[in-house]
């Protein structure tokens, strides 16, 4: 299905916020999705993924310990939109040269849209690398190198983000909308449905129509 972006930030939002997390967080979630999207990437399939791996988890326990060192949960892989909202708190380090290495990240592909924020800041490219992929962006482009095919992983061992040098070649810019699978459509939507309450016979009471009982 081809949709406008601003149903997918919508939708994807919903459903982040259905699966648990926090407004921002789903927020961030959102606009993660759409950027992807926009950039013909499965951001609403790798957040579908994310969601259903993290469904009943805390923050805490998929989020980074500590950021001493490489990046690490408590236990089993990183959120890859806990990873990206670090990121773009760290941002300062990429430009002043440190490499910044997450290990253990699901869905890694979800980082991205976070390093062109970071590249936006920065006003520098940003690379981004995990199996045998390298995406850099200047914020609004992006150069992607997947000669494996293995962009949409489920989990990579380690992701790194770096500065890297600005590019002169073509970039591959957003588009206006983008395209969802109805299945993954629903599967974001099993999420979002989380969000509304179950009718009473109050809430009927209190909505449009004749309540409880139709006397027209």
């Amino acid at each position: 299905m081809n949709r406008s972006l601003n149903e997918i930030e919508a939708h994807a939002k919903c459903a982040a916020r259905g699966a648990g997390l926090s407004w921002g967080m789903a927020e961030e979630a959102g606009r993660a999705a759409r950027w992807l999207a926009s950039h013909g990437l499965a951001g609403p399939a790798m957040l579908g993924d994310v969601l259903v791996r993290n469904d009943g988890l805390t923050h805490a326990q998929v989020a980074p310990v500590s950021l001493d060192g490489d990046w690490h949960a408590a236990k089993g892989p990183l959120c890859p939109l806990a990873v990206g909202t670090t990121l773009n708190d760290c941002a300062d380090r990429l430009g002043h040269g440190h490499v910044i290495t997450a290990g253990s990240v699901s869905c890694p592909l979800l980082t991205v849209p976070f390093a062109a924020w970071a590249a936006i800041h920065l006003k520098q490219m940003v690379r981004v690398a995990y199996e045998s992929v390298q995406i850099e962006t200047d914020g609004d482009g992006i150069w992607v190198s997947d000669p494996h095919n293995v962009i949409n992983t489920s989990r990579a061992d380690t992701v790194v983000f770096q500065r890297t040098r600005t590019r002169t070649d073509p970039a591959q810019r957003p588009g206006l909308r983008g395209h969802v699978t109805p299945e993954i459509w629903a599967r974001l939507d099993t999420f979002a449905q989380r969000t509304f309450a179950p009718a009473t016979d109050a809430s009927r009471l209190l909505g449009a129509g004749a309540g409880l009982s139709d006397n027209d």
